[in-house]
């Protein structure tokens, strides 16, 4: 019994399924469940128009694993009506058209969006070939109708009225635009809290007046032109928008996510926009640039240069209700700047610069303030979009709120431009006394490195009543005195030996520049400073052809270190005296040809040969003698 049950469920699941499949031309009658899994042969349409040029049925988004129900012209691929575009659904949720004659989606279990049209009267579901569906009566009159019910999109022939609303898709920001009419006007805005309007057709030059005076109720795309009414159906103003008068043509009018209003016809492959658009200025829109950023004709967008300077660019639509006071500043954006809203909505208060300044410091959600001088015009906002920098007419102080931990330091001033212009003044001299503070270290650490490698300092004659090792600082004409660190560090801490002698051994050191050295630590003698500075004073001062130089030496604590300069080719000693056999040494008549030859201008290249050669690290002078 239980196997006989099983095969009838599938069987009648078989039956809806082949059903569900069956594409409905231009109604669908009630008692329909289907999703669209069962709807993938018909890439997803449940209903198409009598002449098949619109479609109503799921449509894949961006995620291809999420769906629209839609109506859609088919032709050009564009969506003109959404049941649930914030509300995506997946390919086993069910739209039901129900016995009640209620029309919804259902999304694991439950309700994303319904007619409420349940136990109305309702007889079947059309889809017009002017893109419009509806639910009908058996007397076939309207009970709903997605004309009435527009998302982000107008269609040739449906009537936008009073209590409609179009509404964007939001932006990147996640703001969102809306078209309604209201106050007897049809009005952009942005979805700001509060709404912020920045267009009017009342205000558009580019309309044509049929009657003035008169209330717009409601609105209405015809062949190529955006005709309004009163409430008894009387053409107050015309909206031409393109030259095609082709009266056959559908054309569509959208709100996009850039806060601009756009028109173009549905056709086969494409559609293609028109140039107009609405508004007509290009910096008209809340999102032509960042906020806080001023717009340029050919919407060219740059930083005020007050906050640029500042390090914050862009402040950000942040509450100060949540922050001390104390915390917070107005600075000058600018004299000579626009807003799209300003002239759309009634002025905050009536007041001086000063007086307006302190309105919004006194306001939390006060994010930015414009005055005009001319009139004394306050206006205070919440939050803000992008400024005007070439509107025409009116121009206004701007000043924004930011917070003084961002970077931008307290204004104890009120935010006033001269405050401003003081900050820049210290902002330009902090940079130059700190260019110039580099260039003096680097030109003091350069001359400083020439004194250390060239300059010999002046030996005195004589020192008497002061401290040694002071002393020793303050010498002129001595050679440079160098720290035991610094010799440890370019000996490798003495790794290198280059030789002994009986007053200590001779090491290899290289300075941080690249110069080589000769670094003889004496370690038997016992000289006090006085006695030692002496002796370096005597080796210094002996410059001689056929002598290394004593570069400087070290007398700190304990130690004594004399530097000389380094020779390549080892010292003299061993090209005179023989200590292995089989070593080359210079035989006497090479010796005596090289002395007579040494004073004579012909024969210097022989000497400069001798020199390379020639490295005698010197003893202290009570030594002198016997080794030269």
């Amino acid at each position: 019994m239980a196997l006989q049950v099983k095969k009838f469920l599938f069987v009648v699941f078989l039956l809806e399924t082949c059903m569900a499949q069956v594409q409905n031309i231009g109604r669908l009658n009630l008692g329909f469940q289907g999703a669209q899994l069962n709807w993938i042969d018909n890439n997803g349409m449940i209903i198409v128009s009598n002449n098949s040029n619109f479609a109503f049925g799921f449509n894949p988004t961006r995620d291809v694993t999420l769906f629209q129900l839609v109506v859609i012209h088919q032709g050009s691929s564009t969506i003109v009506w959404s049941a649930n575009r914030a509300n995506l659904i997946r390919n086993s949720d069910f739209f039901i058209f129900d016995t009640t004659g209620n029309a919804y989606l259902q999304s694991g279990g439950s309700t994303i969006w319904s007619t409420n049209t349940a136990n109305k009267g309702i007889a079947a579901m059309e889809l017009l070939d002017s893109g419009n569906l509806l639910l009908v009566g058996n007397d076939s009159s309207i009970i709903w109708q997605s004309f009435s019910s527009p998302t982000d999109t107008l269609l040739s022939n449906q009537e936008f009225k009073e209590g409609m609303k179009l509404v964007s898709n939001p932006d990147s920001n996640n703001l969102s635009y809306s078209l309604e009419i209201k106050n007897g006007d049809m009005i952009l805005s942005a979805g700001y809290q509060p709404p912020q309007p920045y267009w009017a057709m009342g205000k558009d030059t580019r309309k044509i007046i049929y009657q003035d005076g008169g209330n717009v109720i409601s609105a209405t795309l015809t062949a190529n032109s955006w005709r309004f009414y009163d409430s008894r159906k009387v053409l107050l103003l015309q909206f031409l928008f393109s030259d095609n008068m082709d009266g056959n043509a559908t054309w569509v009018a959208v709100l996009g996510n850039d806060g601009f209003i756009t028109f173009s016809i549905l056709q086969t492959g494409a559609s293609n926009a028109f140039p107009t658009k609405i508004p007509q200025d290009q910096c008209g829109s809340p999102a032509a640039c960042y906020p806080f950023f001023i717009c340029y004709g050919g919407n060219k967008c740059h930083c005020p240069s007050t906050l640029s300077i500042l390090s914050s660019c862009n402040p950000g639509n942040v509450s100060f209700c949540n922050v001390s006071q104390d915390s917070v500043e107005l600075v000058n954006a600018g004299d000579s700047l626009g807003y799209f809203a300003l002239g759309f909505v009634p002025p905050s208060s009536k007041t001086d610069l000063n007086g307006c300044k302190a309105f919004c410091r006194g306001n939390c959600s006060c994010a930015a303030m414009f005055f005009d001088s001319s009139s004394g015009n306050c206006f205070l906002f919440d939050q803000i979009g992008s400024l005007q920098g070439s509107g025409n007419g009116t121009q206004y102080a701007t000043y924004i709120k930011v917070s003084s931990s961002a970077g931008i330091g307290r204004n104890q001033g009120g935010g006033g431009s001269g405050t401003n212009k003081t900050r820049l003044v210290s902002v330009i001299i902090l940079v130059i006394s700190t260019v110039i503070v580099i260039v003096g270290i680097l030109c003091a650490r350069y001359y400083n490195h020439q004194m250390k490698n060239k300059k010999l300092l002046e030996c005195p004659k004589e020192s008497i009543g002061e401290e040694e090792d002071s002393f020793l600082e303050n010498l002129s004409r001595m050679p440079v005195r160098f720290s035991y660190h610094d010799l440890q560090t370019a000996t490798n801490n003495f790794s290198v030996k280059l030789g002994q002698g009986g007053f200590g051994s001779v090491y290899h050191g290289v300075q941080l520049d690249g110069t080589q050295l000769a670094v003889k630590k004496l370690e038997s003698i016992r000289q006090g400073k006085k006695e030692f500075r002496a002796e370096v004073c005597t080796i210094g001062s002996i410059h001689h052809l056929h002598l290394v130089r004593l570069k400087g030496f070290c007398a700190e604590g304990n130690h004594r270190l004399l530097v000389y300069e380094y020779m390549a080719n080892g010292s003299l000693d061993r090209w005179l005296f023989r200590k292995d056999k089989g070593e080359f040494i210079l035989d006497w008549e090479m010796r005596y040809s090289i002395h007579e030859m040494s004073s004579r201008p012909a024969m210097y290249k022989v000497v400069q040969m001798l020199e390379g050669i020639s490295h005698v690290p010197l003893p202290p002078t009570s030594q002198l003698g016997s080794r030269i």
